[in-house]
């Protein structure tokens, strides 16, 4: 490795990439017969995936790019974030934003003067939410934090699929 810093990052992964790795994944767990199993090591993308319903559904204005925005001027990543108005959300996307306020997990600022319709949200993603929780972070923070939620939860995992097998597989 060269002297370079590898913070901020100049590539990142592409939706292919995604797709790829993720249907490899599928495949092994389909094919070795532990599909159960790979799935509970899957807890932080399912629960990404639950966390974005309402904008990959758009029930809440869903934007191109969802990836926090890094700030040159403080060298941190900050939560990205869409703008809409209220008023053209419909009830089940009124209903999930009201939810989501009052669970605190989703940041939400009202606009002011002639932009008092208009509501600014964060984008709904588990990157999102690890700032909106920690605040504005350091990459490399921010990649470790990531990488101990996916190490907890492929702990919760074996702890679920070994002492509790009896539940959910036929033994």
């Amino acid at each position: 490795m060269t002297g370079r810093s590898r913070y901020p990052s100049s590539v990142f992964v592409g939706d292919t990439f995604c797709y790829f790795s993720g249907m490899t994944f599928a495949v092994v767990g389909i094919l070795g017969h532990f599909s159960k199993t790979m799935l509970l090591f899957f807890i932080p993308q399912v629960l990404n995936f639950l966390y974005s319903v309402p904008q990959l559904f758009h029930l809440v204005p869903c934007p191109r790019h969802r990836l926090p925005r890094y700030n040159p001027k403080t060298n941190l990543l900050e939560m990205s974030t869409t703008v809409f108005k209220v008023s053209d959300l419909n009830v089940l996307g009124r209903l999930c934003m009201r939810v989501f306020k009052v669970l605190r997990l989703v940041h939400l600022k009202e606009g002011t003067g002639e932009k008092k319709e208009y509501v600014e949200c964060n984008n709904l993603t588990l990157i999102n939410f690890v700032l909106l929780w920690r605040g504005p972070t350091h990459e490399e923070t921010l990649v470790q934090i990531l990488l101990i939620i996916q190490v907890l939860s492929s702990v919760l995992a074996f702890g679920i699929r070994y002492p509790l097998a009896f539940m959910f597989y036929d033994i």
